[in-house]
């Protein structure tokens, strides 16, 4: 039998990374971070948006905080994690701390470490 337990020390940093990324109002400085968080030939999907590319990842980072002044994304969850697969919790919050809207991500990390593809999901899951 294969061993699919994950050491989520690297991948978690990775994950906030990414995260901050959501927070950061200054393009450079998101730059940077996107450089380091994500592939270069990375992509993002969720209902309402998708960029692939470490400039679009910028630019629709820039489009949401247009849409949600005052708020920031925060990880609610740990990183779980097998193979080349993770997931984790999210919020979108406001100054006082209210979610928007929370979700999850699920994503694929490259060869390299860094985020090859995340999917974004938008509330709970659907009732079976």
């Amino acid at each position: 039998m294969t061993d699919t337990t994950t050491d989520t020390t690297e991948i978690t940093a990775v994950v906030d990374t990414y995260v901050a990324m959501w927070n950061e109002a200054d393009p450079d400085r998101r730059a940077e971070l996107i450089a380091t968080a994500w592939a270069e030939d990375g992509a993002y999907v969720d209902p309402l948006a998708q960029a692939a590319g470490h400039e679009a990842l910028n630019g629709l980072v820039s489009e949401l905080q247009g849409q949600f002044p005052g708020h920031s994304i925060v990880r609610t969850s740990g990183v779980d994690a097998h193979h080349s697969l993770i997931r984790f919790g999210w919020s979108l919050v406001d100054g006082d701390g209210k979610a928007a809207v929370e979700g999850i991500d699920v994503g694929i990390v490259a060869d390299d470490g860094r985020l090859s593809r995340i999917g974004g999901f938008f509330g709970p899951l659907p009732p079976a």
